[in-house]
């Protein structure tokens, strides 16, 4: 059955953290949206399969982590016949009020939701098929593409989703293994690596990268490979992998290019992300794919249809849900003339991993690349009180500036709340403040921030 065609200002495909913040900015403009979710629940791959599942193990990781710096007055171990799921026991309760959260913040803005798989049959017209196959017909002025992605399974490896794992089916293991291989450096193979070495599995990290998250600075990425090795990872990088088996006993069997063989009791395969728009057809609206299988777009999210924006993971890098979220914003304001506010450059990065990596504006290499030379400043945490009272052993703030030590350039952190903290240097940056700010103004005492006044007093003894 067909339903008449129901006229819309705005259709949002996807009702992830993208998607959910371009219907509310096009709802708060007084345009009529709707949003369209294939799942049962709003909140996309993100907070069903991501970020909410993983941080909620992370959790319980860093507390032992932290359990652990306390060895000699607590007499602490994880039990070896602990469920997974009791170590993501909060994580029905955080998702079912993150979706009622953000079912209401659609309700109060008075956006339609319409459950089904859509799929364009012109350029602005969309067919809707719900779980019943009935089909309802939408036409509308702007639609953004907000779709998520999906883990990318390679030919050669055979995801069994037992034994040999992705990201979306990691967390449903019954009990925690011996040991895990990882496949892929990236952001979600670096995290869970950190996660279940620090939860005690003997982890193997494999990389076609000589380092894990290369993107990051450097001095970040030795920093967190140094306390992965510590709690007894191993990483393995500049590895070509041929192929993954599961020998039909106990162990998966990883297969090098070097003729090397990893064993392990269970795999993740980590090793990149698909566009969920192939059933989309978006060739029908207009819409460009790239060789990458992403929607390439413009600064305002604009794709080769200049009235449909992408906007998310289906359009790329950086794949953030902070990112996403501004995507969205920012899509739906430019497709309403409305001023899209300053440049989408500055954007934090922050890696869940155990001790945290957070990042903003330019790299050590970066900078020396666009300005030929940088001043640098570091601060270790065991350098000031709050990380000496809270045991703090690996941690770190960098502070990089110009060739004369002045201009603030970039801002890189490992350790304890390194994600909170980065924000302090994502102000300092969109200010455009010199590095002299961290000195000349005060912080609390004692807290983790004040490594930025001892990261800026680096610099300045490095002038002239």
């Amino acid at each position: 059955m067909i339903k008449p065609n129901r006229n819309y200002d705005f259709v949002v495909i996807g009702s992830g953290p993208a998607g959910q913040k371009a219907a509310i900015q096009a709802a708060k403009c007084g345009k009529r949206t709707a949003i369209i979710e294939r799942e049962r629940c709003v909140g996309g791959a993100c907070v069903h399969h991501g970020t909410i599942p993983s941080k909620t193990l992370r959790e319980s990781a860093e507390q032992m982590s932290r359990m652990q710096r306390y060895a000699k007055i607590f007499d602490f171990k994880l039990r070896e016949d602990i469920q997974v799921r009791t170590l993501v026991e909060r994580m029905e309760t955080v998702i079912g009020a993150h979706v009622e959260y953000m079912g209401s913040q659609l309700d109060r803005n008075e956006i339609d939701r319409i459950h089904g798989r859509a799929a364009f049959e012109g350029p602005n017209e969309i067919a809707v098929t719900a779980p019943s196959g009935e089909v309802t017909m939408l036409r509308s002025e702007h639609v953004i593409i907000a779709t998520g992605s999906r883990p990318r399974h390679p030919d050669n490896i055979a995801i069994d989703h037992e034994h040999i794992l992705d990201s979306d089916s990691i967390l449903s293991m019954l009990y925690l293994p011996q040991s895990l291989t990882i496949l892929g450096g990236g952001v979600i193979g670096s995290e869970y690596a950190s996660i279940f070495a620090c939860l005690g599995v003997k982890v193997t990290l494999i990389d076609r990268a000589p380092r894990p998250v290369r993107f990051m600075d450097k001095d970040l990425t030795d920093s967190f490979l140094e306390h992965f090795v510590a709690h007894g990872g191993v990483f393995l990088g500049d590895q070509t992998v041929e192929g993954v088996e599961w020998d039909g006993v106990s162990q998966v069997v990883t297969h090098l290019a070097n003729g090397a063989t990893v064993m392990s009791d269970k795999l993740l395969v980590s090793m990149g992300r698909i566009a969920n728009v192939e059933t989309l057809g978006i060739d029908r609206a207009g819409v460009e794919m790239n060789g990458t299988g992403r929607v390439p777009i413009d600064e305002f999210c604009r794709t080769s249809a200049s009235h449909i924006y992408a906007v998310g993971d289906v359009a790329g890098y950086p794949g953030l849900a902070s990112s996403a979220m501004e995507q969205g914003r920012r899509a739906a304001r430019h497709a309403l003339g409305v001023p899209t506010g300053r440049s989408f450059e500055m954007v934090p990065i922050g890696i869940y991993s155990v001790p945290e990596m957070a990042s903003i504006g330019l790299t050590e290499e970066a900078a020396i690349e666009k300005h030929g030379s940088a001043v640098v400043g570091r601060a270790r945490f065991s350098e000031v009180a709050r990380g000496l009272v809270s045991g703090v052993e690996n941690g770190v703030l960098k502070i990089v500036a110009c060739p004369k030590g002045e201009k603030l350039l970039g801002v890189h952190i490992l350790g304890d709340d390194a994600t909170e903290l980065i924000h302090v240097g994502q102000m300092a940056l969109i200010t455009e403040s010199d590095v002299d700010i961290f000195i000349e103004e005060i912080f609390n005492f004692p807290t983790l921030a004040e490594a930025y006044r001892v990261a800026a007093l680096d610099v300045v003894n490095q002038r002239g």
